[in-house]
């Protein structure tokens, strides 16, 4: 499941935020969107999503124009992961990966067994059938993360668009979460991932698109990390040093004077 985008450009009262944005994500690829704040990683996002739909250029979503896709459409093909976060109410984790299936059944239907087994299946997926009961409000961040992942696997869209998974997460379970999403890529879901690490990049994507004043400023393999690019997105000198046979970035010691 592609997705392709071609001169991409978008605008909020006039001021224009994505500027000719052109990148495609093959299946099984897992990409990192980096990139400054207000730079229009989540204006990319929604627009993707069908969201937005006042852009100009063309997205198309496994070789199809997403311009002429109902929402249901899109939503069969595309699964959006926000950030942890709480809600109103306190559903149970079970309930809240149920959501995921809403597109699949009527507005006053309530979940068949169909969707009860794909909730199910996505909570086995991302290792969580033993919370399945608890309130989602009263779980760790690690926790609400994994259930708003498995609530888009319900959802059986091959593409997942990712919005900082694993902000506000402590290290060990940003490791947790990046390992999945890896291995999910690895089982041919196509992942568009934003982040502001770039040290996530180069450890588990595929590829880079590396957004800059709306503009794309790098776009390709991991190699298109650089010092100089690191520069010009954060304003920050960093060199790298090997281990095991992976890229580790280091800020220069100067950046903290």
């Amino acid at each position: 499941m592609s997705i392709n985008v071609n001169e991409l450009c978008f605008s909020y009262s006039g001021h224009e935020v994505l500027k000719g944005v052109s990148f495609e994500a093959e299946t099984g690829q897992l990409m990192s969107v980096l990139g400054p704040n207000g730079v229009g990683k989540s204006t990319l996002f929604k627009c993707i999503l069908g969201i937005l739909r006042g852009y100009t250029g063309e997205i198309h979503i496994d070789g199809e124009n997403a311009a002429n896709m109902r929402a249901r459409a899109l939503a069969d093909k595309i699964a959006y992961i926000p950030q942890s976060h709480g809600n109103s109410f306190g559903y149970t984790v079970e309930d809240m990966v149920l959501m995921g299936t809403a597109h699949s059944v009527g507005t006053l239907s309530v979940p068949r067994r169909a969707q009860k087994e794909a909730a199910w299946a996505a909570m086995e997926r991302t290792g969580i059938t033993d919370i399945a009961g608890k309130n989602y409000l009263k779980l760790s961040g690690g926790e609400q993360q994994l259930a708003m992942i498995a609530r888009a696997l319900a959802q059986k869209s091959r593409i997942l668009l990712m919005d900082e998974p694993t902000s506000n997460l402590d290290y060990g379970n940003q490791e947790r979460i990046l390992k999945l999403v890896r291995s999910l890529a690895d089982d041919g879901y196509t992942v568009l991932l934003s982040t502001h690490n770039p040290q996530h990049a180069l450890w588990y994507a595929d590829s880079v698109l590396a957004l800059l004043g709306g503009k794309v400023e790098a776009f390709g393999g991991t190699e298109v990390i650089t010092p100089e690019l690191i520069k010009r997105l954060y304003n920050i000198e960093i060199t790298f040093a090997e281990e095991k046979g992976t890229k580790v970035i280091i800020p220069s010691k100067s950046a903290h004077k």
